[in-house]
């Protein structure tokens, strides 16, 4: 008798204790996980040196998941006492990367441990959200000079990472705290204010009325949200967009040629049909000859010939509009939706601000990577070098998103457990 009621409060323990954890955002990035093997495999058939890995990614995420539930029972409020000690480490490893990292693509990004390398960038990601997450949990954004105090942090990760060069990363990082400003309390129209001086290059590049236009809203912009005196934030405002086309031009400067292309080509990949725009060309050829139900697991012509350099990391998701067609296009489109939308219902119901702060960088990072990524494959995004989450080939990348996944599932389950 006394064996049944020590299993039936165990049974009970247990099933309490794992009440919160959410079984969706587990199941779909597990599914997209063998729906990239299988793509991997098709993708990478012909080359023998790479004939294991859809294998190696299967494994990996087999690993991935054993962390996921090893993480959601550990008390994710700890970091809060270490994120000094995770972003020592984060920027340790990004720097022995330049010292002594592998180079690859044009890109000295990987540290190779005996027969493993491995991308410390990739695991930066996570740090980058853990460092932002506590620091926006201290230091609430109530005036835009707290924004300096929370994002000072960020520019040593971000220097290491355009030294590689990785812009892809970079881009990333810069999502992240953008999404995080934003949940951290930051003002609208401040975030739109510190990505002006981009788009007021990209406006310049390519239309200058538009440009002048945008020069102007900013100024209004400024006028309306900043609390200093209103004249000295609308002329800032105009001055930094005014001389912004001259700055990024010394910027443009700095980028490596192959990242000029990417950055230009998707436009008119014509332009450079054998070289650059090479890339997007096959990819659009091979989405295209998809069309509703796909060739075919193994049958997609692009594929399987080997048209497209690099197909099982980047270019992942051209194997899937080939061979799955629209329908499997769209079923992870609608994937993609349902990680997103499950992230922000665990981000609302957090029981505290720095759980919250955690799961929307998991949030701005998912989304910025698998828009640019798919975006990339069609032609509306430069090429960056942005793995599609769960999908490419990648085991770092993989690894890193089961770690954030972990983190997120941490914060769902413990909402009724916080402990201070």
């Amino acid at each position: 008798m006394s064996s049944v009621k020590f299993n039936l409060f165990s049974w009970e323990l247990l099933r309490r204790d794992w009440r919160d954890i959410d079984l969706f955002l587990i199941f779909i990035p597990v599914a997209l996980t063998i729906v990239g093997a299988i793509a991997i495999h098709s993708s990478a058939i012909n080359y023998s040196n790479l004939n294991s890995y859809w294998l190696q990614h299967l494994i990996i995420g087999g690993i991935g998941l054993f962390i996921v539930m090893s993480l959601a029972r550990w008390q994710y409020q700890q970091l809060l006492h270490l994120h000094w000690i995770t972003y020592f480490i984060t920027n340790v490893f990004l720097a022995l990367v330049l010292v002594g990292g592998t180079s690859a693509n044009g890109a000295q990004s990987w540290l190779t441990i005996g027969e493993f390398n491995f991308q410390p960038s990739e695991f930066a990601k996570v740090g980058v959200i853990i460092t932002l997450a506590a620091l926006l949990h201290k230091h609430p954004i109530k005036q835009p000079s707290d924004i300096v105090q929370v994002i000072w942090p960020l520019l040593l990760p971000c220097a290491l990472i355009m030294k590689q060069p990785d812009l892809g990363t970079f881009l990333v990082f810069c999502a992240i705290a953008l999404g995080m400003l934003y949940w951290g309390g930051t003002n609208l129209g401040w975030i739109l204010l510190i990505i002006s001086p981009l788009i007021s290059l990209i406006l310049f590049s390519v239309f200058i009325p538009a440009w002048l236009g945008w020069v102007g809203l900013m100024g209004i912009v400024a006028w309306r949200t900043l609390p200093w005196m209103r004249v000295v934030g609308f002329l800032s405002a105009v001055a930094v967009n005014l001389v912004s086309a001259q700055v990024g031009t010394f910027v443009w400067s700095l980028l490596h040629d192959y990242q000029k292309k990417r950055l230009l080509l998707f436009l008119d990949p014509t332009q450079d049909p054998l070289d650059g725009g090479y890339h997007l060309i096959q990819s659009r050829i091979a989405i295209g000859a998809g069309k509703i139900w796909g060739r075919g697991i193994m049958h997609g012509t692009q594929t399987q010939l080997s048209f497209i350099p690099e197909q099982h990391t980047d270019f992942i998701f051209s194997a899937i509009g080939e061979e799955m067609g629209l329908v499997g296009s769209m079923l992870v489109l609608i994937a993609f939706l349902g990680i997103c939308w499950r992230l922000l219902v665990i981000a609302v119901k957090s029981k505290d601000n720095f759980g919250s702060l955690l799961v929307i960088g998991v949030f701005s990072m998912v989304l910025f990577q698998a828009t640019i990524n798919i975006g990339m494959t069609i032609g509306v995004a430069p090429i960056t070098g942005i793995p599609l989450p769960w999908l490419s080939y990648g085991r770092s990348a993989l690894l890193t998103n089961f770690i954030a996944l972990g983190l997120v599932e941490s914060v769902a389950a413990h909402r009724r457990m916080i402990k201070f």
